[in-house]
């Protein structure tokens, strides 16, 4: 990890883990149903909270959520809850465990649907990553058309904690949108 690249202003240059998530997937396309999954509800657990407060509890959701197996996910009981509340290695919110198991189930018909997440963003920009051109961060925007267009439409599918805002970061997280801006050493990628 180098100290010396220009970076994008929002990255704490003290954690490793999350200088290592913008080097390395933070506007890279992203193509893995699994990680597409996992990235929709830990971009809905951010909600409230800091990207880096989530990012450090990430391998703890992992392990909690069975390596995000939507399959397991959606059949999850009353038991499991309770054992999800009483685990301090997520964000113990029953709305969003509860959105979670939910969007498990919404996600496994968006699969039979269109074919999974994957198809189903990638559709929305024509294959290609939206790469934007910022100056600085506050250039940035917190939600767009295509956002709002599919937090709508994620919304009536079923899927909790997809508000504009969360979806575009999602989007950023996945690269769908590339955001980093122009001197960051990852912006030309």
């Amino acid at each position: 990890m180098s100290q010396s690249l220009t970076r994008c202003g929002w990255v704490n240059l003290a954690n490793p883990r999350y200088v290592e998530y913008h080097d390395h997937e933070w506007g890279v396309p992203c193509h893995d149903e699994t990680r597409l999954f996992e990235m929709l509800n830990l971009e809905g657990a951010q909600a409230g909270l800091s990207w880096e407060t989530v990012l450090n509890k990430r391998e703890s959701y992992r392990a909690a959520f069975d390596q995000w197996d939507a399959e397991k996910i959606a059949r999850y009981d009353e038991r499991k809850v309770a054992q999800l509340l009483a685990d301090p290695g997520i964000v113990r919110n029953r709305l969003k465990v509860a959105a979670t198991i939910g969007n498990a189930r919404a996600y496994l018909k968006l699969r039979e649907e269109v074919g999974g997440l994957d198809p189903y963003l990638w559709s929305q920009v024509e294959g290609r990553p939206i790469v934007n051109r910022w100056a600085s961060l506050a250039d940035c925007p917190a939600k767009t058309p295509l956002s709002d267009a599919i937090s709508k439409d994620l919304a009536k599918r079923g899927f909790k904690f997809v508000g504009s805002t969360i979806i575009y970061a999602y989007l950023q997280g996945v690269g769908v949108i590339n955001d980093h801006v122009c001197d960051c050493h990852c912006h030309g990628r």
